[in-house]
């Protein structure tokens, strides 16, 4: 056959999911099997891989019967498939190879990749570092999500490792040379991603190391090392190696060869002019199928943002319909429209608590490289750094699972070269200029298309009538298709008849339902009533946690199973389609699916006591984790003697900082699981979780979550009169809202708690009541009442022989001292309370008892001691990930090096502490942070900052009525007093 000019070339892909095309059009790579085998053949460059490699390859060791026919097989259907280019896959001396056809070489994203890889080390070696960065950013954006994807055998398996690391080593040399170019903010929370996604990776620690240190992070350079020394012996026990050690020591030593280079500028295009380039996208699915009409539609409306305006695109349906499914394929593919970088988020708008739009666009800042000490407060600010720093750039913001219009307005990028791709359950009306695309059921064809990907077509080829009985049964819904397929492709002694007399069963049981919900309904069905009585169990009991996913530990609680046998439970139910694995040891449902468990928990579970007790197995395993950790950081506190009883066991810990980072990626789920269980049996459990996570309201990224679970109990507390639990949570309240500067709240809270606490007979809110009431006495200058509630909860906890309370008593008995002119007596109790917590080994609250301690020094003028108690106290609290405190200790040393005369260190640490209190801490506190901040920076000769910082600190200070606006006007109009 003639090739003619016009002739269009093979084009492959295996780093993603493993595709084929001739030019634009797609051809059907056909089952798993069978694109495993074009996979073998494709990475193999042309060389003849013979029949028992290929065996190897697929099945291992493990091999079918009739493989070396099924192998037959699969050429065969591979010729076809390749049709006019069938010569392209060659058989020759037992085995096969795929070769270019007549000269026209073929088209493998892995091959270009090669060349790119190749191409930017001869740019590198030449100097050229913007050419060399062109070139592997484009290597990179050939990357699909998971290489070979969805394909299994010992073969694959291998390549996508090897593909994963040569992906990694791509993008260590790249950040290479962005830090070699001068550019190393840029590149500050790329690498901190990577370090996390890969933790024992070196190279990224020593990058990251090297652009904090380059950024003026050198604390954070020298925390890096820390942790990386820690990790490395925990993990392997072993050290760093010798690059990273002597980074470390000549970033103490502050090694003038270390400096960054100055900004280096290539010409326009330059890849070093380009900032950081968050890829968030999920991975596509590798068996996506049809809904070409919408992907072209969308595809060009996306394309238009390259032009003057910005794209913005709502796709809406039903759930289960195969919006967010789309919306991925589509962003993907639209990929090379948007060079700068591809956003994502889900924005939770179909459940119970969509994500605020604050707080995405604070992560997606973060992403695009602004630090968090420049993401200011508040939502119309973050929003327009948002649109500003995306200015001049090309982004695609895939905006998942939106509740409505308002909560996407904030996220809009605003500018032309920019796009939105939204999916939403709400038809967008009301998000003017927004492209709106009402997706519906699948075709028939493309319905049976999906089903036969995922089954195979040799499964399918001869039952076409009882498919289109399936698919039809379905609803022509994705969702319900993919859950009846899997269970199909689980079923190899089923045939398609059976899945559809199955399903037509259901449909019967379900006449009542409306036709959309029938359809997802009668496939749930019957994909629960396939299930083991175990894995239904299972199935029903996990869909009662409101919390977003779930750990296997905490599944096994809910199921009262060991990890083992839960494991085996949960990985049944995402072999069926009926759960997802969204992380390793971590699950969770579709939210249709979720509740759809949830009926049939109310349903089946019975007697309906099942469903309180797995509940309750789940707060006491959280109860139970969280008493763990708690006594860890807490040596000698009393609060887990005071809990209510639990049965079920949680999961202990060896130290500090794993305790922490359970804490900290659970809070999500602890705040919900606290806020879920306020019925009367397990009230008083739910506030003792709460109090025991209450470091959660000093981390400041989960403060707010933390207040308001704390106000929903407590209203359940009221309504079921428990005035035990309402003093312990009022008790939660006041230590939350003194930390967010509201002390009035703060100081009613306090006193509820004492009240209450003292009627219920509860030693602890009875205790820490007056102890609270002291702290906001005194922050409210009312310090008389302030030693008094002090004193009162000194002899309360001593009675209760609660030492670590008795230590921070002293320490805030020092404070009222220290702010009443007996600064010899204050260094005496703050001593006292140091004492204690180093008998009792309570590292964490050490730190609180040196930060008292330096205060006293500072106004002895014992400025040296002052700053040593300050920074030990500084390293713990960061290592403890307590942003408050971090914040106030470096106001503190603000303080101690201006009374040195120091003020280029002062205006640092009042920076830091800025950026530490950015959303904690109060008004109050940031304008007191202000006002050093200013003193500082006129002492240096910033003269007109300061006055800036003085105008705001004055502002905020004569909003709330504080005396403390007196002395910021002095130091704006000195001249007034003379």
């Amino acid at each position: 056959m003639d090739d003619g000019p016009g002739r269009e070339r093979l084009r492959f892909t295996v780093l993603g999911p493993v595709r084929a095309w001739r030019g634009a059009t797609p051809l059907a790579a056909g089952s798993p099997q069978q694109r495993a085998l074009l996979a073998v053949l494709l990475l193999r460059g042309g060389r003849t891989a013979t029949a028992p490699e290929l065996v190897d390859a697929l099945w291992g060791d493990e091999p079918p019967h009739a493989a070396l026919a099924a192998l037959r097989t699969y050429a065969s259907r591979l010729r076809k498939a390749l049709g006019d280019d069938s010569e392209a896959l060659v058989s020759e001396f037992g085995g096969y190879a795929i070769r270019p056809v007549n000269g026209r070489a073929l088209d493998l994203d892995h091959d270009r990749a090669e060349q790119y890889a190749a191409e930017a080390e001869k740019a590198k070696a030449s100097g050229d570092r913007g050419r060399a960065r062109e070139l592997l950013e484009s290597a990179l954006a050939l990357w699909d999500g998971e290489p070979l994807a969805g394909l299994a055998g010992p073969y694959a398996e291998t390549q996508r490792t090897r593909l994963d690391e040569w992906r990694l080593s791509l993008t260590e040399t790249r950040l290479e040379l962005i830090l070699e170019s001068g550019r190393h903010t840029d590149v500050v929370s790329e690498l901190t991603a990577l370090t996390a996604a890969h933790p024992l990776r070196e190279r990224l620690r020593e990058l990251l190391m090297l652009a904090l240190y380059r950024s003026g992070r050198q604390a954070e350079a020298l925390a890096v090392y820390a942790d990386t020394r820690r990790l490395l012996a925990d993990e392997l026990g072993v050290d760093p190696c010798a690059s990273l050690s002597d980074l470390h020591q000549r970033i103490l030593c502050a090694d003038t060869e270390l400096d960054a280079p100055p900004v280096t500028s290539d010409g326009p295009g330059s890849a070093d002019q380009v900032i950081v380039r968050p890829q968030q996208l999920p991975a596509t699915v590798a068996d996506f199928t049809g809904r070409t009409t919408f992907v072209s539609e969308l595809g060009a409306q996306l394309a238009t943002a390259e032009g003057s305006v910005m794209a913005v695109s709502a796709l809406t349906g039903i759930g289960g319909v195969g919006k967010t499914t789309l919306a991925v394929h589509v962003a993907h593919a639209a990929r090379e429209h948007f060079p700068d970088g591809q956003l994502y988020v889900d924005l939770q708008g179909a459940g119970q608590t969509p994500s605020e739009p604050e707080a995405v666009l604070g992560a997606f800042l973060r992403s695009l490289g602004t630090p968090d000490s420049s993401i200011p407060d508040g939502m119309e600010e973050r929003s327009a750094l948002y649109r500003s720093t995306l200015a001049g750039r090309r982004v695609l913001a895939l905006l998942d699972n939106a509740r409505d219009a308002a909560q996407i307005r904030p996220l809009l990028p605003g500018t032309e070269g920019c796009a939105a791709l939204i999916t939403s359950r709400a038809r967008m009306i009301d998000l003017a200029g927004a492209h709106l695309i009402d997706l519906d059921v699948m075709s028939p064809e493309e319905a049976m298309n999906l089903f036969t990907r995922i089954v195979g077509e040799e499964r399918v080829s001869s039952e076409r009538k009882a498919v289109m009985a399936v698919v039809g049964a379905c609803g022509f819904l994705p969702l319900a298709i993919r859950i009846a397929a899997s269970r199909l492709a689980a079923r190899r002694t089923w045939t398609v008849s059976i899945l559809a007399r199955k399903l037509a069963d259901e449909r019967r049981r379900l006449d009542e339902l409306r036709a959309g919900d029938l359809a997802v309904k009668a496939t749930f069905e019957l994909g629960y009533g396939q299930l083991e009585p175990p894995q239904a169990r299972a199935f029903r009991l996990l869909g009662l946690a409101e919390g977003p996913d779930i750990s296997l530990a905490a599944a096994a609680a809910i199921l009262d199973l060991d990890a083992d046998a839960a494991e085996e439970l949960l990985e049944s139910l995402v072999d069926t389609s009926l759960l997802e694995s969204a992380a390793p040891g971590r699950y969770r449902y579709h939210d249709l699916v979720r509740l759809y468990a949830r009926d049939c928990a109310e349903r089946d579970e019975q007697p309906p006591s099942e469903r309180t007790a797995a509940l309750s197995r789940l707060l006491d395993f959280y109860s139970a984790t969280a008493a763990n950790m708690y006594v860890l950081e807490r040596p000698g506190d009393r609060l887990v003697d005071h809990m209510e009883a639990t049965t079920f066991p949680g999961l202990e810990f060896t130290d500090r900082t794993t305790a922490l980072e359970w804490l900290f990626s659970e809070a999500g789920c602890l705040l919900a699981c606290a806020r879920q269980c306020d019925g009367p049996e397990t009230l008083r459990r739910a506030a003792d979780l709460l109090l025991l996570t209450k470091d959660l309201a000093e981390s400041g990224a989960d403060a707010l979550q933390y207040e308001q679970s704390n106000v929903a109990l407590l209203a359940a507390a009221r309504e079921a009169g428990d005035q035990h639990a309402q003093a312990r949570i009022h008790t939660a309240l006041a230590y939350a809202r003194t930390l967010a500067g509201r002390l009035d709240e703060a100081d009613e809270d306090a006193k509820s708690a004492m009240l209450l606490g003292l009627a219920a007979e509860d030693p602890f809110s009875s205790s820490y009541a007056p102890n609270d009431r002291g702290i906001i006495a005194n922050s409210q200058r009312r310090h008389a009442d302030a030693e008094a509630y002090l004193r009162q909860a000194l002899t309360a906890f001593r009675e209760d022989h609660n030492q670590q309370s008795e230590a921070s008593a002293l320490c805030n008995l020092s404070r009222v001292h220290l702010d009443t002119g007996r600064v010899e007596s204050a260094i005496q109790l703050a001593e006292e309370g140091i004492a204690i917590y180093r008998r009792l080994g309570a590292k964490r609250r050490l730190a609180n008892g040196m930060y008292a301690l330096a205060l006293a020094y500072t106004q002895a003028n014992r400025l040296v001691e002052a700053t040593e108690q300050l920074g030990a106290a500084l390293a713990i609290f960061q290592d403890s990930r307590q942003r408050f405190w971090e914040g106030m200790t470096n106001f503190r040393l603000a303080e101690v090096d201006l009374a040195a005369r120091k003020p280029a260190a002062a205006a640092n640490h009042a920076e830091q502490a800025l950026a530490a209190l950015r959303g904690i801490g109060g008004e109050s506190r940031r304008a007191s942070v202000l006002t050093t901040l200013g003193q500082a920076l006129n002492d240096i000769g910033h003269t007109d900052r300061a006055r800036v910082c003085w105008q705001e600190a004055l502002a905020i200070f004569e909003r709330l009525g504080s005396a403390e606006s007196s002395t910021v006007q002095a130091l704006l109009f000195p001249a007034a007093l003379t």
